[in-house]
């Protein structure tokens, strides 16, 4: 894990479009078996009848003590889909880069928010073609790809899967490496004077990238001692991948909130609708992770804020420099 990590990085910091070109060359692989498996996974279902069994079949994690499905399974399965499509909100931290970004952005989020919808329904249509849901519950999507087309086929098709989460890892560290000099490019942060270069011949931000890696690894290495390997145990031990949902989507509402306040130009739909939905939905998102996972949230939220504690520092230091200069 670390090293293709390390060898992410390498290609985000030493060619940033060689690894534009590898992201849109993965893109274009996972599109592939996505594809496939959306028209023709579908088209076998519908022949052989098992879309439609599935589609049918009662749900099989019940409680009858509670009279319906788990709660607490339930929401903790909200919080990993969140986790698994989470990835949208790397894209902003490469907007001091972008040309008209407050544009095209959004326009970028919502358009490529809206396609990969279609896909994943899609998607997922063929692959509940592809086998029964007993057999995806136990052995995973890639058995609808080898039912669908066949062991060579199938496994190549699995293949191109593969390499495709290369490409989500590397779409990840394009933001990681870019983060501390999104902030940086606007003063803000540690250092921003050393974090803002950008390297001549590059034109990679390496300082910012170093960094970005550090944190990267640093995270890694708690989730693997913690969560794969076992070494660490008592309370500080929680899912590193998906708790962190409960404070991103909190973190959401105060920016919403603002945007209603000093978006006076805008629409009401534009103003007010939107937030306020917006604002709805971190909150089921706080709520299902706090369902979720329980007293585990207590101990990432104290990680969580001495963490942010250490980042408060240089705001500090800003504001109290900021203020010695205008007395």
């Amino acid at each position: 894990m670390m090293f293709y990590l390390c060898c992410s990085f390498g290609l985000n910091a030493l060619s940033p479009k060689i690894a534009g070109h590898f992201q849109t060359s993965t893109t274009i692989i996972k599109l592939i078996p996505i594809g496939l498996m959306a028209i023709v996974g579908v088209i076998v279902g519908l022949a052989n009848g098992t879309l439609a069994n599935n589609f049918n079949a009662a749900p099989i994690v019940t409680d009858a003590a509670s009279g319906g499905l788990l709660t607490a399974p339930l929401f903790a399965a909200v919080c990993a889909t969140s986790f698994a499509y989470e990835g949208w909100i790397v894209s902003t931290s490469i907007n001091a880069e972008l040309k008209d970004s407050k544009r095209n952005l959004p326009r970028a989020l919502i358009i490529g928010g809206l396609i990969i919808i279609a896909v994943y329904i899609s998607y997922y249509l063929g692959v509940s073609g592809g086998a029964p849901v007993d057999v995806l519950l136990k052995d995973g999507a890639t058995v609808a790809f080898t039912n669908v087309f066949g062991n060579v086929l199938g496994n190549i098709l699995n293949l191109f899967i593969a390499i495709s989460c290369l490409g989500t890892m590397n779409g990840l560290m394009v933001g990681c490496t870019r983060g501390v000099y999104a902030l940086a490019a606007r003063g803000e942060g540690f250092a921003p004077d050393l974090f803002s270069r950008v390297d001549e011949k590059t034109n990679m931000a390496n300082n910012s990238a170093v960094l970005g890696l550090f944190f990267c690894g640093a995270w890694g290495l708690y989730f693997y001692l913690s969560n794969l390997a076992g070494t660490w145990s008592g309370p500080f031990v929680f899912d590193s991948s998906e708790i962190p949902i409960i404070t991103l989507y909190a973190l959401y509402i105060p920016i919403f909130i603002l945007w209603m306040i000093k978006s006076k130009d805008e629409n009401p739909l534009r103003r007010f609708v939107l937030p306020a939905l917006a604002i709805c939905g971190s909150l089921f998102m706080i709520l299902a992770s706090i369902i979720g996972h329980g007293m585990a949230n207590v101990w990432y939220l104290i990680v969580f804020a001495v963490i942010m504690a250490i980042g408060a520092i240089p705001v500090i230091r800003q504001r109290l420099t900021a203020r010695k200069k205008a007395d």
